[in-house]
């Protein structure tokens, strides 16, 4: 079974800057894709960006490019979400999610990952 573990998360003044890791473990991830979601209180778990484990190939939701700046490791097995420029609207808690790859786009849209991480809270507030 694949784990997904986030770590990074935390409190941060608008403008700020965090970065979020996600390790995984127990599968190849070489067919995978491996997305960043988040959901505030209240609101439904959106789709912020996904990338392709064995190509580096990248989606980003439209509130979070110029951003927002997803990577991998392709030799850890970690993904990283870099944020920047960090807004209110920003804060949630933060999952990875990890599917077999048909289009990096589909991973952030569908909403439908396998594999699940804990979560990681991000709280940007002055």
């Amino acid at each position: 079974q694949l784990q997904l573990v986030e770590s990074g998360g935390g409190l941060v003044q608008p403008g700020g800057s965090l970065r979020l890791s996600c390790a995984a473990s127990g599968l190849p991830l070489d067919y995978y894709g491996i997305g960043w979601f988040r959901q505030a209180p209240g609101k439904a778990r959106e789709g912020v960006s996904c990338i392709a484990v064995k190509d580096g190939s990248t989606y980003y939701a439209d509130s979070v490019k110029g951003r927002f700046t997803i990577s991998r490791d392709y030799a850890t097995n970690t993904v990283y979400l870099q944020m920047d420029n960090l807004k209110p609207e920003d804060s949630a808690v933060y999952y990875c999610g990890a599917e077999i790859l048909s289009t990096v786009r589909a991973i952030c849209v569908d909403i439908d990952a396998d594999y699940w991480g804990q979560g990681s809270e991000v709280i940007v507030s002055s």
